[in-house]
């Protein structure tokens, strides 16, 4: 016998391929093998018994044309019959074993009909094609590897204990079990094991309370294992989504494999019918071997031809349901759509309702696991959803980032307030928020941020900095933030991503805007709404503005202070500025400004402007900086001034004054009379000479001329007697007058890049000024005396 396991590489293919063979694959699977099994019995009963058994056919008498050794055979024969005895039966044949075993083989090829022969044999290839047809899509190179890495996800997804955990967590927020609480309190004692959470049906878990459906052990926390498997397995399902949706090849291969099914089924039961009666017990053979045996007719018996009759019959009778079954497959695959696939069902049965419908290779697939078994698809579909996800990255973030780790994190900002920064994270911990000391929250780079309601756990909270991360609140967290919320930095790429919600803070007192804002302040509609923040003081807006928006004015009542840096853009129409009356600080930084704007002189309040890096050449309408009587720092910095004008003295109220990076080369002696001056920044300049009346500035505590030409120092700067920060370096200076000693206060001096020989020892003199503080050569340190060296080595 021939083992039927010997033909099972025809239709091997790995066991978890059965997800993908729906009940007509399978029941066709069966009939091949039943009909595998009848071709190979017929195939081995050929081999092993006689096929066919001749005997001569007797002539009754001799005819006028019979040859003289045809007679002479019948006469010997005739002669023989006579010459048994009476009591012994048949026919006297005078043929030897061999002779009718050539008869029969003769016979066998001539006389048989072919279909008769080799009906054993076309049973068993065409099954043996019908195999391989119904399985050449997992085999064939270019849908295998999608099947294979598809089936391997499957398997993934389906055990994964985030999968259990997903769907319990949705079960279990279900709105209708808020109403089965009140019937259900006789189930307070119920506990769900690990291993049922996931398999239960949302209608049983809509009977639990929601308190032990949230409880219970299959919601626990994932160790960090599961949860790296669970994310790796969200990411491989995208990339793999991505790539099959957009051909259909599996689905191509399948229906050209069921379209030839049907076809080879026409074709078996076209020939097989009319052939059939070809298998007959009783076979006529007429062979010219007369010379050979005697005999050119025989009537032979085909040995089985009745059982291969049954079996040819039984055969049709099993292609004719395997040929119903393959029609009812295409009219599946033709008359579905099977190139889409909607997960509507599983939407409303496990409440995610952010899984994606999907296409192409992928429905196809899906459809077919369908097939097999509907809670395949559901599991499946927990790794199609954001959400699924954003739940996943939130569990591993929380155990990544617990409250200690955080708390290690915690330092204080130049505000003076306890301040957490957190950069690139995949989302935010939720253990931030027991972090009740927290009062400033600096957030980077972070997208899909959600601010949970128990940020109303921070009651210190007070200022929140965003930087390119896009935010939403519930509704719990913005009604904390609009009562609580002092500070907001908000840094952008598109104006859209600016958060609606900014515009309710109500107590908000700072905001700071960081982004591309549409150049026309007239379609900046996202900044109409300022005017609702009554409680603002502080506007930062780093931005490309050609124009100050009116929203800008309508809050000016109680702005107080207002920063435009503008990158490189040219600020025009500041009109508006004459309303802000009640500003105190004033930045229009990198504005293209190239004079200073007269609407600055209607600011009495001003006691602050910045108008740092822009085309600033000629500073005459200083003069008009009189009427602001409040003014105390003037910043012109980074400009191309080319001179002071004479008119500065009125300033007589000015306290800090910055004219650093210009291209300034006369100092005038009227600098000098805004005598109330305590911090003067001239470096980086052309300057060649200090006039003497600096010695008028008895207030002032820093002096800076670095980075100028300045050959020597007038002994009147050393009056200046409360100077507490002295900077000369990188000028032309070849000596340093004695008299520094009478800078007592003196803590920082730089005299590095300068033509120093030796230092003077009234250095020690200036007993507040240590080595840290003293910029200078080391070679040129080593020429002050020792004790001098000493003390300022000292702490």
């Amino acid at each position: 016998m021939i083992p039927v396991m010997e033909f099972r590489q025809f239709s091997e293919q790995q066991p978890a391929f059965r997800v993908l063979k729906p009940w007509w694959d399978v029941f066709t699977d069966y009939l091949s093998v039943i009909m595998l099994m009848i071709g190979v019995f017929g195939c081995t009963l050929q081999v092993m018994q006689d096929k066919i058994i001749c005997l001569p056919q007797r002539i009754s008498s001799p005819s006028e044309n019979t040859s003289e050794v045809e007679l002479k055979s019948l006469l010997n024969l005739q002669a023989n019959i006579s010459a048994v005895p009476r009591e012994m039966t048949g026919l006297k044949t005078d043929l030897d074993l061999q002779q009718y075993s050539f008869i029969n083989q003769m016979c066998y090829e001539k006389a048989l009909h072919w279909y008769a022969k080799y009906f054993p044999y076309l049973v068993l290839i065409h099954t043996l094609v019908f195999m391989v047809c119904s399985n050449f899509w997992f085999k064939f190179p270019g849908s295998s590897s999608k099947i294979e890495h598809f089936i391997s996800m499957l398997v993934k997804c389906f055990d994964s204990p985030w999968t259990t955990r997903a769907l319990s967590e949705v079960s279990g927020e279900n709105p209708e079990e808020k109403d089965s609480k009140k019937t259900c309190t006789a189930r307070s004692n119920i506990t769900v094991s690990p291993g049922e959470g996931s398999l239960e049906k949302t209608q049983s878990l809509r009977s639990i309370p929601e308190k032990i459906v949230v409880e219970k052990p299959s919601a626990s926390v994932l160790d960090k294992k599961e949860g790296e498997q669970a994310k790796a397995l969200f990411e491989k399902v995208k990339k793999f989504r991505l790539h099959v949706e957009e051909g259909d090849i599996l689905y191509l291969m399948y229906v050209r494999q069921t379209v030839f099914k049907v076809f080879k089924f026409l074709l078996i039961i076209a020939y097989n019918s009319s052939l059939v009666n070809k298998v007959r017990n009783r076979v006529r053979c007429e062979v010219e071997i007369q010379d050979m045996t005697g005999y050119k007719e025989f009537e032979c018996n085909h040995t089985m031809a009745h059982l291969f009759s049954k079996l040819s019959y039984c055969y049709l009778c099993l292609v004719a349901v395997y040929g119903l079954t393959s029609l009812y497959t295409s009219y599946w695959l033709f008359y579905r759509s099977l190139k889409e696939y909607s997960f509507e069902y599983v939407r409303q049965e496990t409440g995610i309702n952010d899984i994606p419908d999907v296409k192409n290779d992928f429905a196809f697939m899906l459809h077919m696991i369908d097939q097999y078994d509907p809670l395949y698809s559901k599991r499946f579909a927990v790794f199609l959803s954001e959400v699924s996800e954003n739940k996943l990255k939130q569990l591993n973030l929380n155990h990544n980032w617990t409250a200690e780790k955080l708390r290690q994190r915690l330092q204080t900002n130049t505000n003076n307030r306890l301040e957490l920064q957190l950069f690139m994270l995949p989302g935010l911990p939720d253990t931030v928020f027991e972090l009740t000391e927290l009062q400033s929250l600096k957030l980077e780079i972070i997208n899909n941020v959600t601010i949970p309601a128990s940020i109303s756990q921070l009651e210190d909270l007070q200022e929140l900095s965003l930087y390119q991360c896009s935010l939403k609140l519930h509704t719990t967290a913005t009604s904390f933030l609009k009562e609580n919320l002092k500070v907001l930095r908000v840094k952008f790429d598109d104006n859209r991503e600016l958060p609606n919600w900014m515009y309710s803070l109500r107590n908000l007192e700072e905001l700071y805007l960081t982004g591309s804002l549409s150049p026309d302040a007239s379609k900046n509609i996202v900044l109409e709404s300022l005017r609702d923040l009554k409680c603002l003081k502080t506007l930062s807006l780093k931005s490309n503005l050609t124009k100050i928006p009116q929203s800008i004015v309508d809050v000016s009542s109680h702005l107080q202070r207002l920063y435009l840096h503008n990158d490189g853009t040219k600020l025009v129409m500041l009109n508006n500025l004459k309303k802000m009356t009640n500003l105190t600080e004033l930045e229009l930084v990198r504005c293209d400004l190239e004079r200073i704007p007269h609407a600055i002189f209607s600011l009495t309040s001003l006691q602050e402007l910045d108008l740092k890096e822009n085309n600033i050449r000629s500073i005459e309408e200083i003069i008009s900086f009189q009427h602001l009587r409040k003014l105390i720092c003037l910043k012109l910095w980074y400009n191309s001034i080319m001179y002071i004008p004479e008119h500065i003295k009125k300033l007589g109220s000015l306290e800090r004054l910055y004219f650093s990076y210009n291209k300034i080369e006369i100092l005038p002696s009227h600098l000098f009379l805004c005598n109330k001056l305590r911090y003067l920044d001239l470096s980086n300049n052309d300057i060649r000479f200090i006039p003497p009346e600096i010695g008028v500035l008895q207030s002032l505590q820093y002096f800076s001329v670095t980075c100028n030409k300045i050959e020597n120092l007038p002994d009147e700067l050393f009056f200046c007697k409360k100077l507490k920060t002295l900077k000369l370096g990188k000028n032309s200076l070849s000596i340093l007058s004695p008299k520094i000693s009478y800078l007592a206060l003196l803590t920082h001096l730089d005299l590095k890049g300068n033509h120093f020989e030796l230092l003077p020892q009234e250095l020690g003199y200036c007993r507040a000024l240590k080595r840290s503080g003293l910029i200078v050569e080391e070679t040129l340190f080593e020429t002050l005396p020792s004790d001098v060296r000493d003390q300022m080595k000292a702490e």
